[in-house]
């Protein structure tokens, strides 16, 4: 086993959020779905960080769903533009997480 760190990787997580007061979203939104690209050892630590980044900025996270790494979507088929190439780069060389996409949801 070797020693020192794991690499950090960015991961794709889709967060829906529900309604908090101070929150942001839109009069009438019921919640959201918040497309995020977040820096981990692993993908429990990118969501874990996502979720404590969400709740300091007065949001309340439902649900994650990750869809993995780069490499991992790549892998699935996906096509990843380059601006949301360029919003992972960011996000890993930042060591943050990068909220990419709002979409609000109205009943």
């Amino acid at each position: 086993m070797t020693g020192g760190k794991r690499r950090q990787q960015v991961y794709t997580l889709l967060v829906e959020v529900g309604r908090s007061p101070g929150d942001g979203l839109p009069d009438g939104a019921t919640g959201a779905a918040l497309m995020c690209y977040a820096s981990g050892v692993d993908e429990p630590e990118a969501v874990r960080e996502t979720v404590a980044i969400l709740k300091q900025a007065d949001l309340a996270p439902l649900d994650v769903t990750g869809y993995g790494t780069l490499e991992d979507r790549l892998a699935e088929g996906d096509e990843i533009a380059e601006d949301e190439r360029a919003l992972m780069r960011r996000a890993l060389a930042e060591n943050s997480v990068i909220v990419a996409q709002m979409t609000p949801f109205f009943d």
